[in-house]
């Protein structure tokens, strides 16, 4: 720490050895500074401030029902990319910077300057607030330019959403109309599908070919076992009516007509036009019907044919139930016959279409589930077209995005730049800083002895002694009268710093 101390102690000396060299060295620069701020030219920076209010009660209204872009990160976008070649051409254009530019290279020289000195920075909260600012020598013409900018940032954010809502609108428009042709052309291949495969076509309500045979299976048994009873009833009431006389002695002659033959016929017309209703005259329901229907008309009219009044016989009233039961098991198991017979066709007409028919049916699946895409796709960018067009009907009869210009472009009367003072400061700074600087150097140079350390650390021999300089009296004077000297030039130099200062504040004051 000695030895520092020492050592700076030392360059001190060296430095007050030569203090001429700083104090010429200052006023100096110091002129040639003062001169060059002097003449400097003024420049006038251009302000404008505008919030752009993105919190509209459209917004929670329309939530869900048109589309709502995120106007913060557009705007936050818009604001970052103002200041780009083709707003900077626009705003020369705007401006007649353009002009001047004869030449290109003129022309990019003239779009750096506006690039450099144009600044936009975001204030406020969630920095929806902007100021534009440009510094230029003329005036008018930096309010121009903070004008064109305020112009083209209020123009863009204005124009940008709806080109961006006419751009999707026009983009769903095109979607849909290939989706319509797609849906077209599946409705098409599926019905030309069905009408190739008609009969094979899978059932209803989802059923496949595997479960419609399971289900036939099903049936088949369940009919085999209907049938079966009927059989069973069938015979035993033949068994029953093969014991029992017919007729009765009676005093009455007998009846002409079958009374229960005809009811048992009217209740079967009845039934028969029941089922035409429903089905077809192939059904296997229909057809027994009908042929039960024909046998009892049959066996009416031979009845009717062999029956010949006697006096004393009448028809057994049992004989008679008995008979009608008969017809009744007879027609049911007519029935079951016809039904199991038809379970059993198709049974086998399925059974023959093995192959054929679960082909078709992952065809149709595979159509229908391409058809079930394109519907689905369709529909919604139908709802997609609605929401779109009300964003645009939106954007174009209200402001979702409010520019409010809270300070309109304006130039201050006392000019931004360049900062006098400030700089006169720098200049005198500078300057003592230049002096110190050529004569720590000049004393580098000419090295001079100033203590017994010097010479020990020189010679590194022992000092025996040394012998004080003893001054005159005219010696003193002049050492006196240099430092006046020195002290006066000293001074003078931040008298004439003071006086800058003092004319600046007096030519910065508005008339």
């Amino acid at each position: 720490m000695h030895e520092l101390l020492s050592q700076l102690l030392q360059h001190a000396l060296a430095i007050w050895r030569y203090r001429w060299y700083v104090i010429v060295t200052a006023w100096l620069v110091s002129i040639g500074g003062w001169i060059s701020v002097h003449y400097l030219p003024d420049r006038y920076e251009a302000t404008a401030r505008v919030y752009v209010d993105t919190q509209s009660l459209l917004r929670p209204l329309l939530a869900g029902i048109a589309v709502q872009p995120n106007t913060n990160q557009q705007v936050a976008i818009m604001a970052n990319t103002l200041i780009n070649r083709p707003n900077l051409e626009k705003v020369a254009r705007m401006t007649d910077l353009a002009l001047q530019a004869k030449t290109p290279a003129q022309m990019e020289g003239i779009l750096n300057e506006l690039s450099t000195r144009i600044k936009l920075k975001g204030t406020g909260y969630d920095d929806n607030l902007y100021t534009i600012s440009y510094e230029n020598k003329n005036p008018v013409l930096a309010k121009k330019v903070v004008q064109s900018l305020l112009s083209i940032f209020v123009e863009n954010g204005l124009g940008s959403n709806r080109k961006n809502i006419a751009s999707s609108q026009k983009f769903i428009e095109d979607q849909l109309q290939s989706y319509e042709s797609r849906l077209l052309d599946a409705e098409n291949a599926i019905k030309e599908f069905q009408r190739k495969n008609i009969g094979v076509m899978p059932g209803e309500m989802g059923q496949d070919y595997y479960a419609e045979l399971g289900a036939l299976q099903e049936k088949i048994s369940q009919a085999e076992m209907s049938l079966k009873e009927a059989e069973n009833r069938r015979d035993s009431l033949k068994h029953q009516l093969s014991g029992d006389d017919p007729t009765l002695l009676t005093d009455s002659p007998a009846s002409s007509s079958s009374p229960e033959i005809d009811a048992r016929i009217q209740t079967l017309e009845q039934n028969l036009d029941a089922l035409r209703l429903k089905y077809t005259e192939q059904y296997p329901d229909v057809v027994a019907t009908k042929r039960l229907i024909n046998e009892l008309k049959a066996r009416k009219k031979k009845e009717a044919s062999m029956m010949k009044p006697a006096s004393g016989l009448s028809q057994n009233t049992f004989y008679q139930q008995l008979s009608l039961s008969l017809a009744e098991a007879e027609a049911d198991a007519a029935s079951m016959q016809a039904r199991l017979q038809g379970y059993q066709a198709r049974y086998a007409e399925l059974k023959s279409q093995a192959d054929r028919i679960p082909e078709v049916e992952a065809e149709y699946k595979q159509l229908t589930r391409n058809y079930e895409i394109y519907k689905k796709n369709y529909d919604s960018l139908l709802s997609r077209r609605e929401s779109a067009k009300m964003s645009g009907e939106m954007e174009a009869k209200t402001d979702v995005v409010d520019f409010r210009v809270i300070d309109p472009p304006r130039v201050p009367l006392a000019p931004s730049s360049p900062n006098r003072p400030l700089l006169n400061a720098t200049v005198l700074l500078g300057s003592l800083a230049a002096g110190i600087a050529i004569a720590f150097l000049r004393g580098q140079i000419r090295r001079t002895v100033d203590s017994r350390n010097d010479i020990y650390n020189l010679t590194d021999m022992p000092l025996l002694g040394t012998v004080t300089l003893i001054e005159s009296a005219d010696a003193k004077a002049r050492k006196k009268k240099g430092l006046i000297v020195f002290s006066a030039a000293s001074l003078s130099l931040f008298v004439v710093y003071g006086a800058m200062i003092a004319l600046h504040i007096v030519m910065s004051k508005p008339a």
